[in-house]
């Protein structure tokens, strides 16, 4: 199947929205639809970075977030920063945790996909499992939250209404979404949306991997990178910087701090 057609409209409200900064390293809070660097296009260079840089010169990428993905993203203002932030991503010292909304009811309380992935050439920007020529990649995953399928309400009907079935008490075959806590050992491309279409789950909104009815479920992709802990490049103190997940169901839902365990 043919990728849907790529249209860049990057928000602009808000424009730029920084968490902390100080000499060597810069925080900011990423929106959905905006791209992490500029693409090649002309009508695709606004980005994350390009923004920054517009207030910060010398700030530059170390890591980054799929555009359809909001959340946080470090910055190095520096070289030596720079070189410092990017060995803990490649020796996998950081610790990260996205929440994300997923079609369906996944069972386990916790689990993990470990499943290798590789770039699905003909389909790009696409990624698929190949147990072959793919890198090896790993998500634990926790249940958070289910909401299930509220069935319709019985209309002036005793035999109706005693045979109604709340949402607190509905099965398990009723249950339409889950709140999913990921936890990326590994950081490969697109790695949560493969896997946890995988796992039989599509994150809803998801416009390149979710089917009709997940897509259709919430307007933007549901996958936010909430939580990011590294440490600091000069003191070397361990940071931890959280972000409000932007879920309109979960406005008001502040998950505990990231362990760093």
């Amino acid at each position: 199947m043919a990728n849907p057609a790529f249209v860049y409209n990057p928000p602009v409200q808000p424009y730029l929205t920084i968490l902390y900064q100080d000499d060597d390293i810069l925080v900011a809070n990423k929106p959905s639809g905006l791209l992490s660097v500029p693409g090649k296009a002309e009508e695709h260079k606004d980005s994350l970075i390009s923004r920054v840089n517009t207030v910060f010169p010398t700030a530059t990428v170390v890591h980054r977030l799929d555009m359809a993905t909001s959340g946080i993203m470090v910055m190095a203002l520096n070289k030596e920063s720079h070189r410092h932030i990017s060995k803990q991503f490649e020796l996998r010292q950081t610790k990260k945790r996205y929440f994300a909304r997923v079609f369906g009811n996944v069972k386990n309380s916790e689990g993990e996909v470990n499943l290798p992935l590789i770039c699905d050439w003909p389909n790009r920007p696409k990624q698929m499992v190949d147990y072959a020529r793919g890198k090896k990649a790993l998500t634990r995953y926790e249940v958070v939250d289910v909401i299930p399928k509220v069935p319709p309400q019985p209309v002036n009907s005793a035999a109706s209404a005693s045979s109604y079935t709340s949402p607190s008490t509905s099965t398990t075959s009723e249950l339409s979404e889950t709140l999913v806590a990921l936890y990326p050992v590994t950081g490969r491309s697109h790695q949560l949306r493969v896997h946890m279409l995988e796992l039989g789950h599509p994150i809803l909104g998801d416009r390149l991997y979710a089917h009709a009815e997940a897509l259709s479920m919430a307007e933007r992709l549901q996958l936010h990178a909430e939580s990011l802990s590294f440490a600091h490049p000069a003191s070397e103190d361990w940071l931890t910087f959280q972000t409000p997940i932007p879920f309109t169901a979960y406005a008001h839902y502040s998950p505990a701090p990231l362990s760093i365990d």
